[in-house]
């Protein structure tokens, strides 16, 4: 009798879980078909800027609560070796090789991603690379410990006693993170990218958490970077529970299958090379002007050039939180061969209206601003002002078609252009220093934005839609 009744059990509740599990896959379905809508898209949109707006002054608080507490009980030394390791992320963003573009497009344009075949070969390809990487960085990790060598890579910024472990632990820790950070880029493709956003909005906070504990408890401060990479794994974790969920049991089958070694996974490179491209390429064109003006410049255009950067740049912060959810809206239609929820041309326009808009706002307080952040002592000249808004808005335009062109030939093509910008960028930066100063690599960045991504990626987005409407427009006739 009792055994009957342990049976009933296991029934009952394996009958309970199948429901949840149906429940579950239609809220899933229900949100990607949201991503075919007009309505799905601007929410998608509206709640990413919206969430990148609230989270972008607590971050900054919070930071620099963090920099004042460090620097008050741990010295000036300490925050350097900080600041110098939690930066060894950004020296390296192509560690994953760019294979979440094609994990991305993967989720996006599947029909169903818990069931789905082709998503299954995309993540056994992408789990065995990820690991991979994951194996040669920590490999790099622990050779440059025992060999010596974190010394004479980052220089003087690391402190004897803690700085050679602590840059061990901290790229041992994002190797770790490589295998899963991919969580957040599901979410994003389900259109969740709110979700990835308020996550990483709970970086600083642990960080702050963690410093006040190891204050509290005489802690050596040089080890605080690696808490900074544990914060990030605990956010990647978190990211990669909940996109298990939603995609179950997609991820346990795909880990699985990544094991069996007779499973052969779908080609992934034909959109991740470019994908790396683009990564080093970009930061190299539109990063490398500050250390520019620091060799060919004055203090002063360096100072200038910092401070209106500093002002400008969460502007794009939200367009770029806004803009990335179009990935997934794009990448669907792509998948079912329809016409995309919005036009990426009027998504173009709108962002660059919105930009020019909070560009006045920010010119019009500039005076405000740079006194609040200086204290009166860095002035931010016209010319500057109007070009860093030109840029803004120029880099939001933009952004749609980029979003618009994720395929593998998309990315592609963006990827050759960006690397024909960096000589035409980089060139004008330095021929125009000595008669514009702090001016001069903003116009460089227009130029190269303008020529090399703006245009170009219009006419293919164009040349895309006509296509596809004169593929429509034979069809009906057939028909």
């Amino acid at each position: 009798m009792s055994e009957l009744l342990e049976t009933r059990e296991v029934e009952s509740e394996a009958r309970a879980t199948s429901r949840r599990e149906q429940r579950a896959s239609l809220r899933g379905l229900a949100r990607l078909q949201d991503l075919e809508s007009r309505r799905g898209t601007f929410l998608s949109m509206g709640s990413s800027a919206i969430a990148r707006f609230a989270v972008l002054p607590l971050s900054a608080i919070l930071g620099i609560i963090v920099t004042r507490m460090i620097i008050e009980h741990y010295g000036v030394a300490t925050y350097g070796q900080y600041i110098l390791l939690v930066g060894i992320a950004g020296l390296i963003p192509f560690s994953d090789l760019g294979l979440t573009a094609a994990i991305m497009n993967a989720v996006a344009g599947a029909k169903d991603p818990r069931t789905d075949t082709h998503l299954k070969l995309v993540l056994v390809s992408c789990l065995r690379l990820l690991l991979g990487c994951s194996v040669v960085v920590i490999s790099v990790a622990l050779l440059l410990y025992a060999t010596g060598m974190w010394p004479v890579l980052l220089g003087s910024g690391l402190t004897a006693s803690t700085g050679a472990l602590a840059a061990t632990l901290c790229l041992t820790v994002f190797g770790l993170n490589i295998l899963i950070a991919f969580g957040q880029r599901i979410l994003a493709a389900l259109g969740l990218n709110v979700v990835v956003i308020v996550l990483g909005a709970l970086q600083t906070p642990i960080v702050l958490l963690a410093l006040w504990v190891m204050i509290q408890t005489s802690a050596d401060g040089g080890y605080l970077p690696v808490v900074s990479y544990l914060a990030t794994t605990v956010i990647c974790l978190i990211a990669i529970t909940i996109a298990a969920r939603k995609i179950s049991p997609m991820l346990g089958t795909a880990v699985r299958a990544a094991a069996h070694r007779g499973t052969k996974g779908e080609r992934v490179f034909q959109t991740a090379w470019p994908m790396v491209v683009q990564m080093i390429a970009l930061p190299i064109a539109m990063s490398s002007d500050r250390l520019v003006l620091s060799l060919v410049g004055t203090v002063e255009d360096l100072t200038e050039y910092s401070l209106a950067n500093q002002i400008f740049s969460p502007i794009f912060a939200v367009v770029t939180a806004a803009g990335f959810s179009l990935w997934p809206i794009f990448a669907r239609a792509r998948a079912n061969g329809a016409a995309p929820p919005v036009s990426p041309g009027r998504m173009s326009a709108t962002f660059a209206a919105v930009a020019a808009a909070a560009c006045l706002v920010l010119c019009l307080l500039s005076g405000w601003l740079t006194d609040l952040a200086s204290g009166g002592r860095i002035q931010l000249s016209a010319p500057l002002l109007v070009a860093f808004s030109v840029f803004i808005v120029l880099q939001s335009a933009k952004y749609p078609f980029g979003m618009y062109l994720t395929d593998a030939s998309g990315l592609r093509y963006q990827a050759l252009w960006i690397l024909g910008m960096l000589p035409v960028n980089l060139g004008l930066t330095l021929t125009l220093i000595p008669a514009l100063g702090a001016v001069a690599p903003v116009i460089g960045s227009i130029v190269g934005v303008t020529l090399f991504q703006l245009i170009p990626n219009w006419v293919l987005v164009q040349r895309r839609i006509r296509t596809q409407r004169s593929a429509v427009d034979a069809l009906d006739a057939e028909t």
